[in-house]
């Protein structure tokens, strides 16, 4: 069980035996009278947002989730593949729990795969991968000052704002939280 001041950002916990992550944490103290905390928590399974409000010594059940680090092997269209890397279990994730984020894994890539109950519920990118940029316009001459951005097209498929400097061939570190660029890895 946790306390509601445990639910801090990143938390994970259990409603009606749904696991749940707490993507935003506020909380009120009121006095005499406790806390109150509220907290906006996301469906690990359906990806549905709820605000929950909770007080005083409500206590709440900690979900039981379990992580692999695991292999990105191959996407059939219909699902993506993957492997763990301790007892080489292969697992096969449907398109609607990986989402968005295929856009940042490619073969090879090693991700954290979590699991309820041992069935795959989501998919734990690392907060920044490199990606190979296969397409851009060329940069106009006297033209690349950093302030200066323009689209690329990655070897994932999806396509970025860019300085004007990056040409075609480069590799960038991508953030897979808002699909920024953070910078250009020397290689």
């Amino acid at each position: 069980m946790l306390n509601i001041t445990d639910l801090k950002k990143g938390a994970l916990l259990a409603i009606n035996d749904e696991p749940y992550r707490v993507i935003e944490y506020g909380q009120k103290v009121m006095g005499r009278g406790g806390s109150i905390v509220n907290v906006k928590i996301k469906s690990l399974i359906t990806g549905r947002v709820l605000d929950k409000t909770f007080k005083g010594n409500d206590q709440v059940e900690s979900a039981d989730i379990s992580t692999s680090s695991v292999q990105y092997l191959y996407n059939d269209g219909d699902s993506y593949h993957f492997m763990d890397q301790t007892n080489f279990n292969q697992y096969e994730v449907s398109t609607d729990i990986i989402g968005d984020q295929s856009g940042y894994i490619k073969d090879g890539d090693i991700v954290q795969l979590q699991f309820s109950k041992d069935r795959p519920i989501s998919l734990e990118l690392p907060k920044n991968v490199a990606l190979k940029v296969t397409y851009t316009e060329e940069a106009v001459k006297g033209d690349t000052s950093s302030s200066i951005t323009k689209d690329a097209q990655l070897e994932t498929g999806i396509s970025i704002r860019v300085p004007a400097f990056i040409k075609a061939g480069d590799i960038v570190s991508v953030d897979t939280i808002n699909g920024t660029y953070r910078e250009r890895i020397k290689s």
